[in-house]
Parts: structure tokens; C-alpha cells; sequence
């Protein structure tokens, strides 16, 4: 594999590890900058709602601009945006600054698969994407807990620092490495493609995929108070905890795959099934330590096993999009759940019966995800059995 592939994976990275890492970090950066717990997980929203916006919207205005361009010069927003976040001296500040470093999420990895499935022969593809998104995982694995550690024996701001360098890596090795593009990009219809991805099956997935990242966001992003106020850990034992969810993830990940390529509608009900069971059962879990790392495991598993499956769903129901715009919708989506969550596990938190509940409630959001992904197998199949909609599609 070309070492340009590997200097995308390197940017990926980074992009995974400032989505991320803040769940680890709430209690230091409302403790500095004197908020709630609820107040400080609606920087996760922020992001969330950034990536939502930023991805289809950059991804349609840089379409006409060559690809490594885009790439160095969403680099150059993201280091500047880690850069801020570390400099806040408030609340506003560090909540417009990770909206500025999301925007560039969407738009990096929709820009950077197609650019690595151009570095390699056709039959090597898969395997292309595959080793840029392993950055993405690797981030979550081991780099969300090693920035929770570094934030809290240096302090939150010494983990956007080590981000913003990671950014700065990653700027120059892309502008170094990665090819000028041999042709002009192909530029497609934005409304033919908006047209594709209005369709009924496609909406519905898309809400699909919504609902069930809220559920897993709602507890994700205050797992450091759970683990600590519900569980009774001690705040040092979140970092390590965390690699048990990342293991978990990976493991989902790859179950989910699996799963999806036997039987998708299958998949994407079993998967979401799993997730509403995990997250009621986690409320129970959190009383006993050994159960509580079990079930983070666990949650880990379950959320990120319903990943391949709704994508799959999507991309395979938005034909005749633009790839790139189809999936930064898809990226859209996941991220307008983890906005969605984390307003509302800070809903629950404040308003409603408290930090305990927070899964239970949290387990409502899957079970809405299995309504509406019946409804989008119900709309496929009478979308597929209509001539008129078959002659139009």
C-alpha cells in the first residue's frame, strides 16, 4: 500500500480522536470552566451538529476542487480549530471552536475514501478504505483513552494541544505525499443526487441511523460520570475503562459487517435489538464494578455493530447519488444522533429522573430506530413492487 494511504489514516486519526476524546474529559472542563455535566456534553452535540451541517455542505462546494487541496486545506481548519479549543478561556469559545474543527469531519473522510481507492489497483479498493478508517478505529482504541489520561494528569487542554500536533503531522505528510489528482474530478447533478437521497427507503434509514446513535451517545457521552458517580470508580479508572470500549467496538465492527453481508434487514434489526437490550441492562450493571467494565464492553459491541448495517442500507437504497454526497449524508446522520443523544442524556441528567437512568432512557431511542427500520423495509418493497416508481428510479 502507497504511503500516501497511510498519511490519510494519520489524518483520520486525529479527526477521531477530538470527536471522541471529551467524553473522558467532561467533569475536568466543567470543573475549569465552570459548568454542568449536562452543559459540558453539549460540546459533543456541538461537534455533532457541525459534522451534520458541515459534510454534505463543504462536500457540495469543494466538489470542482482538486482533491488534495480540499484535503490539505480541511487539515489546515482542523489544526486550527484544536488550536482554539485548547486557547478557550470560556465555555463560548471552546463550543465555537469545536463546531469550526467539525465542519471538517465529513467532508475529510467522504473526500479521503475516494482518494484512497485512487491510490490503489481496482481490486485493492476495499482494502484502501479499509486502512484509512483504521485510523478512525485505532483513535477510538487507544487514543480516546490515552487523551482522557494526558487531560487528566495535564489538564484538558494538554490533549487538544497533543491533537492539534497530530493535526500538524498529518498536514504535512497529505502535502507531501499524497499525488496531485490525474484528472478533474467528475462533477455530478446535486439535484438528481438530492432527488436520490429524498427517496422514502433512503429518509427512513437515515432516521434509522439517527435514532439508534442517539441511544448510544446518550450514555457514551457521560460515561465518565457514570462510571464515577454511579459506579463509584475513581475518575483515574475511566482512560483504562475505555479500551474495553474500544475492544468492544472493533469487535461489533466486525460482527456487524459480517451480519450485514449474510442478511442486511436482518442485521439492522438483531443489532438495534441488541443495543435497546445492552443499554436497559446497563442501568442494573453499573451497581457492580466487574459488570459495569463488562457492559461498557458491551456498549461498545452493540452500538458500533448497528455501523455497517445502516450504511449499507443507505448507500444501497440512494442509488444513482453522488458517492460522496451519499455518504456524507450517511456521516451526517450518525453525528445529528450523537447531537441528539447527548441533548438528551443532559435532559435526563437535569430535568428528568437523574445520571442513573440515563441508559434506560436511553434504550427508548433503539427500539424507535426498529419502528422506523420496518417502516423503510415496508417503503423499499412497495417502492420495488410500483412500475411508476421503478420507471422514475
Amino acid at each position: 500500500m502507497p504511503l500516501a494511504l497511510h498519511a490519510l489514516t494519520v489524518g483520520a486519526f486525529g479527526i477521531g480522536v477530538t470527536e471522541f476524546v471529551i467524553m473522558g474529559l467532561l467533569l475536568e472542563i466543567g470543573r475549569e470552566l465552570d459548568v454542568t455535566i449536562a452543559t459540558s456534553g453539549l460540546l459533543i452535540s456541538g461537534y455533532a451538529l457541525g459534522v451534520t451541517i458541515g459534510a454534505p455542505v463543504l462536500t457540495a462546494l469543494s466538489g470542482r476542487w482538486p482533491r488534495k487541496h480540499v484535503l490539505v486545506g480541511l487539515m489546515v481548519i482542523f489544526v486550527l480549530g484544536n488550536a482554539a479549543c485548547a486557547l478557550a478561556p470560556t465555555y463560548a469559545w471552546l463550543m465555537a471552536a469545536r463546531v469550526l474543527t467539525a465542519l471538517t469531519h465529513g467532508t475529510f473522510f467522504g473526500v479521503g475514501a475516494v482518494v484512497a481507492t485512487g491510490l490503489v489497483a481496482e481490486e485493492k479498493r476495499a482494502s484502501a478504505i479499509s486502512i484509512m478508517f483504521t485510523g478512525l478505529t485505532v483513535a477510538t482504541v487507544l487514543g480516546v483513552p490515552f487523551g482522557t489520561w494526558l487531560g487528566q494528569h495535564y489538564g484538558w487542554r494538554a490533549t487538544f494541544w497533543a491533537v492539534t500536533l497530530v493535526g500538524l503531522v498529518a498536514l504535512v505528510v497529505l502535502a507531501a505525499l499524497v499525488p496531485q489528482d490525474r484528472a478533474r474530478p467528475e462533477i455530478s447533478n446535486w439535484r438528481s443526487d438530492l432527488r436520490a437521497i429524498a427517496r422514502r427507503p433512503v429518509l427512513l434509514g437515515l432516521l434509522t441511523t439517527v435514532l439508534g446513535y442517539a441511544g448510544v451517545f446518550a450514555v457514551f457521552t457521560y460515561i465518565a460520570p457514570l462510571l464515577t458517580q454511579i459506579g463509584d470508580f475513581h475518575e483515574a479508572a475511566v482512560s483504562p475503562i475505555l479500551l474495553v470500549f474500544g475492544g468492544g467496538l472493533v469487535v461489533g465492527n466486525l460482527f456487524g459487517g459480517r451480519l450485514a453481508d449474510s442478511n442486511l434487514v436482518r442485521a439492522m434489526i438483531a443489532t438495534l435489538a441488541a443495543l435497546a437490550v445492552v443499554l436497559a441492562a446497563m442501568t442494573f450493571a453499573l451497581d457492580s464494578r466487574i459488570a459495569a467494565i463488562v457492559f461498557t464492553g458491551l456498549l461498545g459491541a452493540a452500538g458500533f455493530a448497528t455501523v455497517a448495517p445502516l450504511q449499507m442500507w443507505v448507500l444501497s437504497k440512494a442509488e444513482g447519488a453522488g458517492q460522496s454526497l451519499a455518504s456524507s449524508f450517511n456521516i451526517g446522520a450518525f453525528n445529528l444522533g450523537n447531537a441528539i443523544g447527548a441533548w438528551a442524556g443532559g435532559m435526563v441528567i437535569e430535568h428528568g429522573p437523574g445520571l442513573g437512568l440515563v441508559p434506560m432512557t436511553a434504550a427508548l431511542f433503539p427500539l424507535l430506530a426498529i419502528a422506523a427500520a420496518l417502516t423503510a423495509v415496508r417503503a423499499s418493497k412497495s417502492t420495488a413492487l410500483t412500475p411508476s416508481c421503478n420507471s422514475v428510479q
